[in-house]
């Protein structure tokens, strides 16, 4: 090797040697302390949390919107229903007295009852159910009484006429039955306490 060369190999060492302690140096001076990183993963965990939080109850006010607007939407369509069926019972109620005034005055109710049979068949197959009410105790969530008789041989409040027919919906009350109830005389009543 000629002089010349060994010059340039240790002027080539010598910027070598001098660039990896000023790296080294640079290195030391962007280094960043231990306790700093770990306030740092620390910050960046709580953040974490913050979001999964935020997510959770993000999560949980969507799931009571679902089930809001569920609701709403059943609500709307059972109040559309029912009023529908209130109109169609109307008409049904229409034709059952004009079928009982043609059959009181003698005359061929064939098509009346075969159009009556329709209009049970479609209330049956849509789960429509009509409230027995006879003989039965008045019930406010099920009766609407509007006439009282007086009957010593029946309880109170025992139904002995039913006015209008009431029907059931899906365990809801579309139409209350209308009816008469008996009611036992405030003589009979006093009589009774006065012997008992």
């Amino acid at each position: 090797m000629s002089e010349k060369d060994n010059q340039d190999s240790k002027t080539e060492d010598n910027v070598s040697i001098q660039e990896n302690s000023e790296n080294e140096s640079k290195m030391k001076e962007n280094e960043i302390p231990i306790e700093e990183l770990k306030n740092y993963l620390d910050a960046e965990k709580q953040k974490l949390e913050d979001c999964q939080a935020k997510l959770k109850h993000t999560l949980a006010d969507y799931q009571n919107l679902e089930r809001k607007t569920k609701s709403d939407i059943e609500i709307g369509v059972n109040l559309k229903m029912d009023k529908f069926l209130l109109s169609f019972l109307s008409i049904y109620d229409d034709f059952i007295r004009a079928k009982k005034i043609l059959s009181d005055e003698k005359i061929d109710v064939s098509g009346l009852e075969s159009i009556v049979k329709n209009m049970n068949s479609l209330l049956s197959e849509y789960g429509i159910i009509p409230i027995n009410a006879i003989g039965e105790i008045f019930n406010p969530n099920f009766h609407e009484a509007v006439s009282v008789v007086e009957d010593q041989s029946l309880d109170d409040g025992t139904i002995t006429k039913e006015i209008r027919k009431g029907y059931i919906s899906q365990n809801r009350v579309i139409r209350p039955t209308i009816v008469e109830i008996s009611k036992k005389s405030k003589l009979e009543n006093l009589n009774g306490e006065k012997n008992g």
